[in-house]
């Protein structure tokens, strides 16, 4: 008699469901200052995703200026992304991302908007990694294939300047900070003004970096650089416009005192790549909530520590972007910090509650699954402006 023959079984991948876009925002009491303008406001934009088994992930889109881009950018996110990404499988999530990254390359050219588009698909990746992790049962910075779960090093940012800048710092300070960037490019006045007293304040276990946000030419930063080598920078953050050609940049390098920093108006891992080789950077700082979310800026960072730089990645939004900043950190680790906000922003103490809390200049990794933070948006009900759902 013959045996019954057995035929294999076959599971069918997950695939994308459902995607979610909430816009939130709020204004504030003390506006966000940097020298190419000021933010009255924050928003952010949170996308949750799901998949066909139920699992689900969180991502964000970055959105801090100017303030117009939140809703803008949820809408690219529903009407460009989504139909591109849903019933596709999650399985592979740089697969993904590198298959939508291809496809939106004649829309970046024709539209004109080629950052939104980047930010918009950053926000699924990030969701997608998300879900990922959550589904192999991993905390989202060994699913991203971390190995080391110590405290990670952070530093205070978006420090406004002038007196205030002194005000913030010893709050952060008592916070548990031990690292200070200051915005400067307002002027030398103001520059130094701002720089003076933070600086003679420093214990030795604490660290100061100034961030120009772009706000100087070549002559500009010809006339402060020799300033700044007064003050014991760890770097100097975006002093020329991210697009300045590289021999502008190669004059800046060569009068700091301390190495240049920049990456978070870069896009693109050949551009990135050519940031590393130049070797006129000493830290490099994608965002991952701006371009290429973890499939994008995974890669970066292990390209920079390869070569001998700082990876720090660039962060300035929501709770479930920072978390995901906190994430890729810990993942490549590296002698990198972790930036955190110094201005208050309920779009992330709203989202975090107490997951974040600052010790002796670090932050612990959190415990459980993914992100280990189930966002609960209803306390920030009245804050939405916006929430687009799209499904299969």
């Amino acid at each position: 008699m013959n045996e019954p023959t057995t035929q294999p079984t076959t599971s069918r991948a997950a695939t994308l469901a459902r995607v979610e876009a909430h816009v939130f925002r709020t204004p504030i009491k003390e506006p966000v200052r940097t020298s190419f303008g000021t933010m009255t406001e924050r928003g952010a934009v949170f996308v949750r995703v799901e998949d066909s088994d139920g699992a689900r992930g969180w991502g964000e889109i970055w959105c801090n200026f100017p303030n117009a881009a939140a809703e803008h950018r949820a809408l690219l996110f529903a009407d460009i992304i989504a139909p591109r990404a849903l019933g596709q499988s999650v399985d592979d999530p740089v697969a993904l991302w590198n298959d939508i990254e291809r496809t939106l390359h004649v829309l970046r050219i024709q539209s004109g908007d080629a950052g939104a588009f980047s930010a918009a698909l950053a926000g699924l990746d990030l969701a997608v990694h998300d879900l990922r992790a959550r589904k192999r049962g991993l905390p989202l910075w060994r699913s991203l294939g971390g190995r080391d779960d110590a405290p990670v090093p952070v530093y205070a940012s978006g420090i406004n300047p002038g007196e205030a800048a002194f005000r913030t710092v010893e709050h952060m300070r008592a916070d548990g900070h031990r690292a200070f960037k200051l915005k400067i490019g307002f002027g030398m006045e103001t520059d130094l003004g701002s720089l003076k007293p933070v600086a003679a304040s420093l214990t030795s276990d604490e660290r100061l970096m100034a961030d120009v946000n772009q706000g100087w030419d070549l002559n500009s930063a010809a006339a402060m650089l020799p300033c700044l080598a007064d003050f014991p920078l760890v770097w100097i953050e975006e002093p020329l416009c991210a697009d300045r050609p590289a021999p502008e940049w190669t004059q800046v390098a060569a009068l700091a005192r301390a190495p240049l920093a920049g990456g978070e108006n870069v896009r693109g891992a050949g551009a990135f790549q050519a940031m590393i080789d130049s070797s006129l950077f000493g830290v490099i700082q994608p965002d991952a909530a701006k371009w290429g979310g973890h499939s994008g800026c995974l890669p970066v960072a292990k390209a920079a520590l390869a070569a001998g730089r700082t990876f720090c990645p660039h962060y300035l939004g929501g709770g479930i972007g920072l978390m995901h900043s906190l994430h890729l950190l810990a993942a490549v680790r590296g002698p990198g910090l972790l930036e955190v906000d110094a201005n208050a922003n309920p779009l992330r103490e709203g989202v975090l509650q107490n997951l974040m809390t600052i010790t002796d200049g670090c932050v612990s990794l959190p415990g459980g699954q993914g992100l280990g933070l189930e966002p609960d948006l209803k306390p920030l009900a009245n804050l939405r402006s916006l929430h687009i759902e799209r499904h299969v």
